[in-house]
């Protein structure tokens, strides 16, 4: 499985949205500059986060994104199945009806085995996503990064604000 760069940018730039002091917007502009992407394309990844209801916009001078609710109402799930959809990582096509041994319609009751493996793996995936939300993210950054990363950081980022 391979994730589209947009959940990458989406869920870097929502934590960085957490981190924020309340009614503080970013532009889409230096979101895109902080993490060294395109806007256009972080753009594209930002209104699919705004559609789901996970960041508010505003527009004008000091216009930009901010979260739309707590940072512990938020899961990597939630910002993962706003850029990519909600649909299984799997579908299968049924191609064991295929092919010159294939067997009449009511030979297979159920869903393949294969099938059955892989939307297990996808639903223990997604709980793993639905069980990590962003202000558990703030938490080990706050464990792990220096603090004079955290303070450069937050500084560039409010100065754009």
């Amino acid at each position: 499985m391979i994730l589209r760069n947009q959940v990458e940018w989406a869920l870097h730039c929502c934590s960085i949205l957490s981190a924020l002091p309340e009614g503080v917007y970013l532009a889409t502009k230096d979101l895109a500059e902080f993490h060294g992407v395109p806007k256009e394309y972080l753009s594209k990844a930002l209104q699919a986060l705004s559609n789901a209801g996970l960041v508010d916009a505003t527009l004008g001078p000091r216009g930009g994104y901010r979260l739309a609710r707590a940072a512990d109402k938020i899961t990597f799930l939630d910002i993962v199945e706003a850029v990519e959809g909600k649909t299984s990582t799997f579908e299968c096509s049924e191609i064991r009806k295929n092919g010159p041994c294939k067997q009449e319609k009511n030979a297979f009751k159920k869903p393949c085995q294969i099938a059955r493996v892989m939307w297990k793996a996808d639903e223990a995936w997604r709980k793993e996503l639905r069980g990590i939300t962003l202000k558990d993210l703030g938490d080990q950054l706050l464990r792990e990064l220096p603090k004079e990363v955290l303070e450069e950081n937050m500084n560039w980022l409010l100065s754009r604000s």
